[in-house]
């Protein structure tokens, strides 16, 4: 019987066909290179895009503006962050920042039922009924939303007409008439900048908040009335602090987006400016740059001190 010849290894390699073949074969040897090449592009555009940007608009803030020739003078000056303390300015600042904790704070009321019921009995046809609900109204066009609640919230709109209808006009009136947040109509009145930005904002605080209240664990919750405690002794020493970081995670998103939106309180509110609108009109109209750049690096460092705060109380080492 004669034996079969022997194949050496190298015969099972199959020749290189082309430079696809040995840039295949040099990344195939070469892990980390194809990991560093597949990162390059969004490190690049996180870092010279979008940091790079951070990075000039910060320089910009620590400019002033010539007042004779209307220049910016680059040199650095702590100037223009002394005018944001000016009371005209600080106004903006604090009306800001104040309907930015009263959206995020109203947020997590309206969600917290909304998402609760998602987490714990919604399923199968009425869990997709609850994700189209809640993301139906991200899938329209921002603006036709405010335009749209700017016809509901108007003296003739649908608000005043179910007023009317219920006999309640007298109570609209009254609200109205409430100094400050008061005005002639919802539509040109600090409520109803609060009621649009609660609509456009609320999806962002729901889903987080339902995604952390799915967490929770069921045991716990029948743990909780083993030992004898009530429904509202469960949601405060469970519930709720399982849930807390669905809760902090939606506060961010709300918060934030209120502090930076422009759009809503240019429709929808009185002239008072917000911090959106001071920066849009400062760097369009007005041409101050430096001052536009110090209002717009508000939002920044709130966020900076809110996150550092938040991080510091552990909320995020359950997300």
């Amino acid at each position: 019987m004669l034996a079969r010849p022997e194949t050496s290894p190298a015969a099972a390699i199959l020749p290189v066909r082309g430079l696809a073949d040995r840039v295949s074969d040099l990344f195939w040897r070469r892990p980390r290179l194809l990991l560093a090449l597949l990162l390059a592009p969004p490190l690049a555009w996180l870092g010279i895009v979008y940091l790079g940007s951070l990075a000039a608009l910060l320089l910009q803030s620590f400019y002033a503006i010539d007042e004779f020739s209307g220049l910016v003078v680059p040199e650095f000056t702590l100037r223009t962050y002394a005018e944001l303390f000016r009371p005209s300015n600080f106004d903006i600042i604090v009306r800001t920042v104040t309907m930015a904790a009263c959206v995020t704070l109203a947020a997590a009321i309206v969600a917290f039922p909304i998402a609760y019921f998602a987490a714990r009995y919604a399923r199968g046809r009425w869990k997709a009924a609850f994700y189209i609900g809640v993301m139906l109204p991200l899938w329209s066009s921002y603006l036709v939303k405010v335009y749209a609640w700017k016809l509901i919230l108007a003296k003739e709109g649908i608000v005043s007409w179910a007023f009317e209808g219920l006999g309640a006009s007298a109570i609209l009136n009254a609200v109205l008439a409430l100094p400050t947040i008061g005005g002639a109509s919802l539509s040109t009145s600090y409520i109803g900048t609060f009621l649009v930005f609660l609509y456009v904002w609320l999806p962002f605080m729901i889903l987080p908040m339902q995604a952390a209240l799915e967490r929770v664990p069921k045991s716990m919750l029948e743990a909780s009335a083993d030992l004898g405690a009530s429904s509202r002794q469960t949601f405060r020493h469970v519930i709720l602090p399982l849930a807390m970081p669905g809760v902090i995670a939606g506060s961010i998103f709300t918060f934030s987006l209120t502090l930076g939106d422009y759009i809503i309180p240019q429709i929808i509110g009185s002239s008072r400016r917000f911090i959106g609108q001071a920066v849009y009109q400062l760097q369009g109209t007005a041409g101050n740059i430096p001052l536009a750049a110090a209002f717009a690096m508000v939002p920044i460092l709130i966020m900076l001190v809110y996150l550092a705060i938040a991080k510091r109380k552990g909320a995020f080492d359950a997300l």
